[in-house]
């Protein structure tokens, strides 16, 4: 399996916000379209850099990878298998965590909604 990288700060944006297109051009939805689910579609394993942000919202975060699982129907075991994060600075160390918890009430969610 091939290994993608992608650096929110370098490939995307220093200041991610919002969470819809509309919201503006660094939105959660504006990521996970242009740049996270065409890389997870492709089948190789995903590393996404967290470092070099000058924050990274709720919102923005929620719709970004919450989103995969409502827009894009992947399963948290394939997330599990495709996506892995780095983060380096100490600072963006917990939002690993804050991301799976996103993409575990997404799926909830949508069983839920079944």
């Amino acid at each position: 399996m091939s290994t993608q990288y992608l650096s929110i700060a370098k490939d995307f944006s220093r200041f991610p916000s919002g969470r819809f297109r509309s919201d503006g051009p660094h939105s959660g939805e504006s990521f996970r379209e242009d740049h996270l689910a065409p890389n997870l579609k492709s089948g190789a394993q995903l590393v996404v850099n967290l470092d070099g942000v000058a924050g990274l919202p709720s919102s923005f975060l929620e719709e970004a990878f919450g989103g995969l699982v409502r827009n894009h129907n992947f399963t948290p075991s394939q997330l599990e298998s495709l996506l892995r994060f780095e983060a380096l600075t100490p600072r963006m160390q917990t939002y690993p965590k804050m991301i799976w918890d996103y993409i575990a009430r997404a799926t909830h969610a949508a069983e839920t909604a079944r």
